[in-house]
């Protein structure tokens, strides 16, 4: 049996908490605008105020292949498979005001094609922000990765809700910090591969970053297969967010395609 979550000293899971306010987007991408105020809810800072907020983020309002998006109608396509080199990692937790995110060390990568992605973070949204025929996960984790060439490409991870705890995130979720705050966990080191479904097949479309700036140009790489987190693990992170959901947006013409 693999354990998702390993521990170098099994029961010791001390914190040590940073309090520290970082000043980056839900995204929390290396060179992201750090702009005004923006949040999911509300009259004057909501997703349809985005544009309005600061003029670097008036690719929220007229941008033409936004994300996220309803996923219907793929079609299918001869695309090259997700190879994921997902090592065992160290993990940094951070509560930017808008997601908690996961910050990782370098050594983690996906090739897909010629192209080699290194991973950067993954964090969460609830519900999810993808809707696949009209209908959202409970969460979805979506896993930031960056090419030489600096393009960005998302892999989203759909999260139902089952009948148990999910073991790959347990480490996760039983850690989940407070706005504001860093936290390193000693002795945690997660399974990163395990977070991962079986099946890799996946839909894949030209989009962009789902918080400010909405700057585009960003590979999409849905999942096809969700995993399973129990209805404990969701309701932790909705105690921190109740909803961190950009809605979703127009296609324009795109074609989104799904993998064998």
């Amino acid at each position: 049996m693999s354990f998702a979550l390993k521990l170098s000293h099994p029961g010791a899971w001390r914190a040590a908490r940073l309090s520290t306010l970082l000043l980056a987007l839900g995204a929390c991408l290396p060179g992201a605008h750090a702009g005004p105020h923006w949040s999911y809810d509300g009259h004057h800072a909501g997703p349809a105020e985005w544009a309005h907020l600061d003029p670097a983020f008036e690719a929220c309002g007229i941008g033409q292949a936004q994300s996220p998006i309803d996923i219907r109608n793929a079609v299918t396509a001869d695309l090259p498979p997700l190879e994921f080199h997902y090592p065992d990692s160290a993990a940094t937790l951070v509560n930017n005001g808008h997601t908690v995110q996961i910050n990782l060390p370098a050594g983690a990568t996906l090739k897909v094609g010629d192209r080699v992605f290194n991973l950067l973070q993954f964090h969460f949204h609830t519900p999810s922000e993808e809707a696949i025929n009209g209908k959202h996960a409970a969460m979805v984790a979506h896993f930031v990765h960056k090419d030489a060439d600096g393009k960005l490409g998302v892999v989203g991870l759909m999260m139902n809700v089952g009948p148990r705890a999910n073991p790959a995130f347990a480490g996760v979720f039983a850690h989940l910090p407070r706005e504001g705050e860093t936290i390193t966990v000693e002795g945690l080191t997660l399974d990163l591969a395990a977070l991962l479904p079986k099946d890799l097949t996946y839909y894949s479309y030209a989009g962009s970053l789902t918080t400010p700036p909405c700057s585009e140009g960003v590979s999409w790489m849905v999942l096809k297969q969700p995993v399973q987190v129990s209805a404990q693990q969701v309701a932790a992170f909705r105690a921190l967010f109740r909803h961190n959901a950009r809605p979703v947006q127009p296609l324009h013409g795109r074609e989104v395609l799904v993998s064998h």
